[in-house]
């Protein structure tokens, strides 16, 4: 299938969700080359707008993420990837999901391992 990669200046949302629990770790973008590499490899890959490059998940710190499918939504423009997360942090500040707090701050949840 190929994403409408149009709508945001070349980059999809792409929904992180752990496949047994369905529990959202982690929301990221995708250009068309991490979209491709996604799909070859079977490990999520990302394109980061801050560093402005390519990489895949858990590259340096070994939290991978295997993905075990992908749902598409009806624009083609958002993907949900339903992963394996290999290590338990998805979150780059070293917590399990990056949804890890309330609207006024505060730790809530299972991101506050």
């Amino acid at each position: 299938m190929q994403l409408n990669f149009d709508k945001l200046g070349g980059l999809v949302p792409a929904i992180a969700q752990d496949a047994s629990t369905g529990e959202v770790l982690m929301v990221g973008f995708m250009n068309e080359e991490a979209w491709k590499k996604t799909l070859e490899t079977k490990k999520a890959h990302y394109f980061s707008r801050t560093r402005d490059k390519l990489w895949m998940k858990g590259e340096t710190s070994g939290n991978v993420q295997e993905v075990k499918s992908i749902l598409v939504d009806c624009d083609e423009d958002t993907v949900i990837l339903k992963i394996n997360q290999i290590g338990d942090k998805a979150c780059h500040t070293g917590k399990k999901s990056c949804f890890y707090r309330d609207e006024n701050g505060k730790e809530v949840g299972n991101g506050s391992n």
